[in-house]
């Protein structure tokens, strides 16, 4: 669902521009409370120090993925577009950053989303993707009983819902500021009915993700925290809560280390091979485009010129050299830029904590030395 330059004009992308840098603003200091892990912090944030490395992973897995166009109906395809997935392994602000620097590093290293439209891309997928999805998986974890099979149907079903409601979010931008004179209600009536379709295999991308790293390392799922219920023990006929087991010791689980080495390897894997029998069809937003008009005012990419425009490697002929060596690329920078992101966030959030550490300490030492000092006469 990249959308190009020329789809909206520039008045509404200016706005949308606007509008996506206040979120991602806001996201950032959602991003810092999230891999924070203070004891100020919500039971949904606390152990955020443990996630924070795997943040910039998460951006190169849904990189990866969306490389993997998926069929879905005849003559059009579908890709992930990652909001729900990061959100629930992450955090939602987090999340929200995941898929931003996604989107940056298709628009600016392979012409994919305009550069133009690039706060149109980080509205209608970062943002509305995972508002759509997060309230939805949180909602559904309070109320099903909390087994890990529950959080994994729980994403399943946020994600097939984020998917339409970024083809609507879409939609109203383009009711707002399409260029070309085209039926919306059409508009919307393809987008939708297509995305839906699209959704089924974002939900099952996403559940099939989060149930792998659940099965593995449930306490490194962002959306899986605080789902613990404590055991009840009947002592002389009442009910009393049993004792916290102990915490399975690191030897026995897997290391975050070898999760992180799993799942580049992974993200490797799937761009730099499998994404060479992905579909070749238009995904939903191309194919409505072309069969309602929409692209008729498309402008070419201001980076069409790339090394690595469309997904391939300038000079290389062999098509299954070039993309793979794309694919790697791309996964390779995608997951340095997200780490350095994440570690800028990381560390001040760490900074800011120590911050208030010492200035929380000095105003007791001062109150102690004012308590100590006698009064004159």
């Amino acid at each position: 669902m990249h959308v190009p330059d020329g789809f909206i004009d520039a008045p509404t992308s200016a706005a949308t521009g606007l509008a996506a840098a206040g979120a991602l603003a806001v996201s950032l200091r959602g991003a810092r409370r999230e891999q924070g892990g203070t004891s100020r912090s919500s039971e949904f944030e606390s152990g955020g120090e443990r996630t924070a490395p795997l943040a910039g992973l998460v951006a190169a897995f849904i990189f990866a993925v969306q490389m993997l166009n998926f069929p879905v109906a005849a003559g059009t395809s579908g890709h992930l577009l990652g909001g729900a997935l990061a959100a629930i392994l992450v955090g939602p602000y987090t999340g929200v950053l995941c898929v931003s620097v996604v989107l940056l590093m298709q628009g600016v290293l392979f012409a994919d989303g305009g550069l133009t439209a690039l706060g149109v891309n980080i509205t209608d997928m970062a943002i509305v993707g995972t508002a759509a999805a997060y309230p939805v998986f949180r909602g559904l974890v309070k109320v099903l009983p909390r087994t890990r099979r529950s959080v994994t149907a729980a994403s399943f079903v946020a994600a097939l819902i984020s998917v339409p409601a970024a083809a609507v979010a879409f939609t109203l931008l383009y009711w707002i500021g399409g260029t070309t004179d085209v039926s919306i209600g059409k508009v919307a009536t393809a987008m939708v009915g297509v995305h839906i379709l699209i959704g089924i295999g974002e939900a099952a991308i996403t559940a099939l993700t989060v149930g792998a790293v659940i099965a593995v390392r449930p306490d490194l799922v962002y959306g899986a925290r605080g789902l613990r219920q404590k055991l009840k023990l009947r002592v002389n006929g009442e009910l009393v809560d049993a004792p916290d087991a102990e915490p399975v010791p690191v030897a026995a689980r897997t290391s975050r280390r070898t999760l992180w080495i799993t799942g580049l390897a992974t993200s490797l894997v799937l761009a730099g091979v499998v994404s060479f029998y992905a579909s070749a069809n238009p995904d939903g937003l191309e194919k409505v485009a072309a069969d309602q008009g929409i692209d008729k005012k498309a402008e070419e990419h201001a980076a069409a010129d790339s090394p690595l425009a469309d997904y391939g490697v300038k000079d290389i002929t062999d098509a299954r050299l070039s993309g793979g060596l794309a694919g790697t690329i791309g996964v390779g920078a995608t997951v340095l830029v997200g780490s350095g992101v994440f570690w800028a966030v990381r560390r001040r959030r760490t900074s800011e904590s120590s911050s208030e550490t010492t200035s929380e300490s000095t105003t007791g030492s001062t109150a102690e030395t004012t308590a100590e000092t006698p009064q004159a006469g």
